[in-house]
């Protein structure tokens, strides 16, 4: 089945009333760090946290009676379950939904809330696919694919459309690629309207699986590593998505893990706005990868804003560690009185908040009469961290600093 503009207008009213219009908001912080005006697709604000309604509502509305009858089963790493559950949930459709074993609770316990039944089976999205297939020709339930659908395509283009109706003179559209589904469907929508907008795409570095594709000609499965932005842990692209992305799509960049990291923290400081972190994989792009663009109207969407709150904590952490803002400094001083004090009062001096203290005398990697100190410490920015391990070493500190 082929993918028009006709499709996407079509998807469009049939998600009235059911998916927002997000906001396009103008971002100054992206748009001073890259040099160009960088506005920002909020589809963290979406109803379920991300776009995936778009396309799961759109391919169940065109369900037959029969197929609804049937119910529909899905595999998702989250946000693509908690689309169909809500869709499955409006037109009274039993949903089974197969995700892997860890998938962020945040994302299991929201897709059970929505009415579905959450089954946890793999390692990874592709195990939990297989999976989900098998369960399908026994049950003969319809199988509602994340990305490599045209009706699910069409839903995801919508997003085009909006971008069109709030920045009609946009230049450069830049969206997260997992299977595909999103920029397949804003590519096509936005192309046809107007081939002089690029179209750019990123991906995590621990699962290139698009870029390879693309590179190498044709479907490659990347035996990837886990990402913090498991929303776009795609092994194997879709077959149409590939050809969508290989006809449309101008460039694909990857972002490594650190890089998203430090987004999400920019989003949450900068724009007080949670990311997961495939949202932030396109801002990220544009801070990192795509330094050729000046001067230009680049929109960035954030794709979801579904992320664990313990791995909202741990990415904050990493990245304020990235950014200087935080450090880990271990030394070791003589053990008596007032040299803990003395090293405290030097680390006082340049301005660094001790945030935590650990004094050990017993470890064997030390002489006696000696004790080693960890400190964690709150900083400003990463010439604060150098200039603090100079002064220690300049009053003899042999200083780590992680």
């Amino acid at each position: 089945m082929n993918i028009s503009l006709a499709d996407i207008k079509n998807a469009k009213t049939t998600l009235q009333g059911v998916s927002y219009k997000t906001a396009l908001v103008f971002n100054p912080r992206l748009s001073n760090m890259s040099g160009n005006q960088v506005f920002v697709k909020m589809e963290n604000l979406q109803r379920t946290g991300s776009f995936k309604i778009r396309g799961a509502y759109n391919r169940i509305a065109n369900l037959t009676d029969q197929e609804k009858a049937l119910g529909v089963i899905a595999s998702s790493a989250g946000n693509h379950a908690q689309g169909v559950a809500v869709a499955a949930a409006i037109y009274g459709i039993e949903a089974k939904i197969v995700m892997p074993l860890h998938a962020p609770l945040s994302k299991v316990t929201a897709t059970r809330k929505y009415g579905a039944e959450v089954i946890l089976h793999g390692e990874a999205y592709d195990e939990a696919y297989n999976e989900a297939r098998r369960i399908q020709a026994e049950t003969q339930a319809t199988f509602i694919h994340p990305f490599n659908d045209p009706l699910v395509i069409a839903g995801q283009g919508t997003i085009a459309l909006e971008i069109l109706d709030d920045l009609p003179d946009v230049e450069v559209v830049v969206l997260p690629i997992g299977g595909g589904g999103l920029i397949s469907g804003v590519a096509l929508a936005l192309k046809t309207i107007n081939p002089a907008i690029k179209i750019v795409g990123v991906q995590s570095k621990n699962n290139p699986s698009m870029l390879e594709s693309i590179n190498n000609k044709h479907l490659i499965t990347v035996n990837g590593t886990p990402s913090i932005a498991d929303g776009i842990a795609v092994k194997t692209p879709g077959k149409l998505t590939f050809e969508l992305v290989s006809k449309y799509v101008d460039d694909i960049v990857a972002v490594d893990e650190d890089e998203i990291a430090s987004t999400m923290l920019l989003f949450l400081e900068s724009a007080k706005v949670v990311s997961e972190g495939a949202g932030a994989a396109s801002a990220a792009g544009i801070i990192h990868r795509l330094t050729h663009y000046k001067n230009r109207k680049i929109v960035a969407v954030l794709s979801g804003g579904n992320v664990d709150v313990n791995i909202l904590a741990r990415t904050i952490d990493k990245g304020l560690v990235k950014n200087g803002r935080k450090c880990f400094l271990t030394t070791v001083i003589s053990d008596r009185p007032g040299a803990l004090a003395q090293l405290l009062q030097l680390i006082a001096s340049k301005g660094a908040n001790v945030l935590a203290v650990s004094h050990r005398r017993e470890t064997l990697d030390i002489p006696i009469s000696y004790a080693k100190v960890e400190l964690e410490l709150e900083t400003i920015d990463a010439a604060q961290v150098m200039t603090l391990k100079k002064l220690l070493e300049e009053n003899y500190y042999r200083v780590i600093i992680q």
